[in-house]
C-alpha cells in the first residue's frame, strides 16, 4: 500500500476549496498515519509550464506548508491531469509490486478524477478517504456538488472504494 498526495500545492490550497478546514485536517491525519504505519507517502505536483502561476520554480508550485514531504519521500511532477502519464510513477509502483493506493489531494474534478480512473485502469485497488479531496466551484457545479458527484456517485464502487478517514486509517495498520 502507498499513499499518493496529489497536487497539494501552495497556489491551489486555499479557503475557496469546499470544506477547506476538514480537508486540511484529514490530509494531515492521513499523511501522519501513513508515516506511522510505514506506508510510503508519494507526492505529485502539477506543472502548468512556463509563464503560468503553477510553474516549477515558483513559490505556488511548492507543497502546502502543512503537508510538507519528508526528505526521503518521492515527488513526481506532471504536466497533465493524470499522475500516471509520463511521470515514471506507474513504472515505479509496478516495479515495487504495489496493488493498493490511497489517493488524496486536489482537485476532485480534475487531477483527482484522472488519477483515480487511470489508477483503476492500470489495475490498482484505489481507496479514496472522505473529505481528503476537494475542489472549487466551476461554471457547471458548485464545489459541494462536484465533491458529492465524484465521491458518492462516480468513483465509489466503479473506480475506487470511497471510505471514511477512520476506515482508511484502520486499513493502514
Amino acid at each position: 500500500m502507498v499513499l499518493l498526495v496529489v497536487d497539494t500545492q501552495k497556489l491551489i490550497v486555499n479557503q475557496k476549496l469546499y470544506e477547506f478546514d476538514k480537508f486540511v485536517s484529514n490530509v494531515k491525519k492521513i499523511i501522519h498515519e501513513a508515516r506511522e504505519n510505514n506506508i510510503e507517502v508519494i507526492y505529485i505536483r502539477h506543472n502548468d509550464g512556463a509563464g503560468t502561476e503553477l510553474t516549477k520554480g515558483t513559490d505556488g508550485f511548492e507543497i502546502y506548508e502543512k503537508f510538507q514531504p519528508m526528505e526521503n519521500e518521492k515527488i513526481f511532477d506532471k504536466n497533465v491531469n493524470s499522475a500516471f502519464k509520463g511521470t515514471g510513477l506507474l513504472e515505479y509502483l509496478k516495479d515495487k509490486g504495489e496493488k493498493d493506493i490511497i489517493i488524496i489531494g486536489l482537485q476532485t474534478d480534475y487531477c483527482m478524477d484522472a488519477t483515480i480512473k487511470c489508477g483503476f485502469e492500470h489495475g490498482f485497488n484505489v481507496i479514496v478517504p472522505a473529505y481528503a479531496n476537494t475542489t472549487v466551484d466551476n461554471k457547471f457545479m458548485s464545489s459541494e456538488q462536484s465533491y458529492k458527484y465524484y465521491n458518492q456517485f462516480m468513483w465509489n464502487g466503479r473506480y475506487a472504494e470511497c471510505i471514511s478517514v477512520d476506515e482508511t486509517v484502520k486499513r493502514m495498520k
